[in-house]
């Protein structure tokens, strides 16, 4: 055999083997689950598999109206309330901050109670949480954010598991399902949330509460799955050596900080377009047509990430749309704002794709990628709350938005700095073993 031939035998061997890491990308469905995951097994008859749907689409609908509602009237609470920009900038961060620390508790309910028990009982706690902060004044503002967060945090991380579960052999389209819903509920939640408000009186707390109702729908037609019986058995694996890892270190810290860009703009881009002159109802319109953007960012970025040797070039270009997209939001003349919003849109969709797709490639297996999932978005959405809560104090110290392009540009800078290290073809050196 020739080396020109033993040469073309690799490369097609490499694409062979980035093709079959897509797949992966596909099937796996990362979410944080720990160390002692179950992997799920289906259960050959699963009655209404059309309703099982319908619950997902559901419940994925409800995992952001919770965060992205927040944003467009986050002026008028803190002028009902009297908060500071800090506390503003505490409010945004408090859900963020539970969805790192709540996830690890999602696996360990799973097991004790089943993950649809779960998943019904969480989906009633998130509407408890959604009513709480808008019926007592500022602790039920606060307390009812963090309910929020947690219960978004665990349901994260249990629905991926049920889509891989019981529907294996179309994870592809499932994964594009389950992302659209995701935007979806978002970008309903940013461009509705202030018109709701106005026609109940101009009052936050029912335009708020209002996003109580999707989420007790979800509840409803979820329910017929606790009786469903799901086949399913534990096969507990470990895996060493991860938090000694660089490369492990990298994925998280880019995980981390794309996060932070992320919601600084589900927190705080309407209010910083409020400061432009824009009204309420348009700072939410905005912010819901960039988020409706990102799923189309969010399908490409991993399927054109996966045709070259590596995504150090594919960090950097989605990097700098969604820094670019953010600057023209908060420097540019007025009348461009929406392209810039659909630069950021394209941007922060591919970086997030990005970021989950890291996850999978540079592991060599399921167990090693449910755990740097896990260490990734466990760690990750931890560093993320600090963005918007430095947004707010900046603006506190300045009493301008001027100055947070400076939060822009470091957190952007570091997230390339940590893409170009996670986006080379490499693996994270772990020892994974049954147990």
């Amino acid at each position: 055999m020739n080396l020109e031939t033993e040469n073309a035998m690799s490369s097609s061997n490499r694409h062979i083997t980035e093709a079959k890491r897509t797949a992966e990308l596909e099937e796996l469905l990362i979410d944080a689950e720990a160390d002692d995951e179950a992997v799920q097994q289906s259960h050959p008859i699963l009655r209404r598999p059309w309703l099982l749907l319908l619950g997902l689409i559901l419940v994925a609908l409800n995992l952001r109206p919770a965060l992205s509602s927040m944003a467009p009237m986050l002026s008028d609470i803190s002028k009902t309330l009297g908060l500071s920009a800090a506390q503003a900038g505490l409010l945004t961060t408090l859900p963020v901050l539970c969805l790192g620390l709540f996830a690890p508790l999602a696996p360990i309910l799973a097991r004790r109670f089943g993950a649809e028990r779960v998943v019904l009982g969480i989906l009633l706690t998130l509407a408890g949480g959604i009513i709480l902060r808008s019926s007592f004044g500022e602790i039920g503002l606060f307390a009812g954010s963090v309910l929020a967060g947690a219960s978004i945090g665990v349901i994260g991380v249990l629905l991926p598991g049920i889509v891989k579960r019981d529907f294996a052999k179309h994870a592809g389209t499932m994964t594009g399902v389950y992302t659209m819903a995701l935007c979806l509920g978002a970008a309903m939640a940013a461009g509705a949330t202030v018109p709701l408000s106005e026609h109940f009186d101009k009052s936050w707390a029912l335009g708020l509460g209002f996003w109580v109702i999707p989420a007790l729908a979800a509840a409803i037609f979820w329910l017929p799955q606790v009786g469903q019986k799901h086949g399913a058995h534990n096969v507990a694996y470990r895996v060493r050596g991860l938090l000694r890892d660089p490369l492990a270190w990298q994925v998280t810290l880019y995980m981390g900080l794309q996060s932070s860009l992320a919601y600084i703009v589900f927190g705080w881009l309407p209010s910083i377009l409020i400061g432009r002159g824009l009204t309420p109802t348009q700072a939410g319109l905005v912010l819901s047509g960039s988020v409706i953007i990102q799923l189309a960012s969010s399908l490409a970025a991993p399927w054109l990430a996966t045709r070259g040797k590596d995504q150090r070039l594919a960090i950097v270009i989605v990097m700098a749309l969604t820094l670019g997209g953010l600057f023209g939001c908060l420097y540019a003349p007025i009348e461009g704002l929406w392209g810039w919003a659909i630069l950021l849109g394209l941007g922060q969709g591919g970086t997030f794709s990005l970021a989950l797709t890291l996850i999978v490639l540079r592991s060599r297996d399921s167990h090693v990628a449910a755990n740097l999932s896990s260490m990734a978005q466990g760690f990750g959405y931890t560093l993320a709350s600090m963005g918007p809560f430095a947004v707010g104090i900046v603006h506190d110290w300045t009493g301008g938005w001027n100055a947070i392009g400076w939060i822009f540009g470091v957190i952007g800078l570091g997230a390339i700095l940590a893409g170009l290290g996670a986006g080379r073809s490499l693996y994270v050196q772990v020892v994974s073993e049954k147990v």
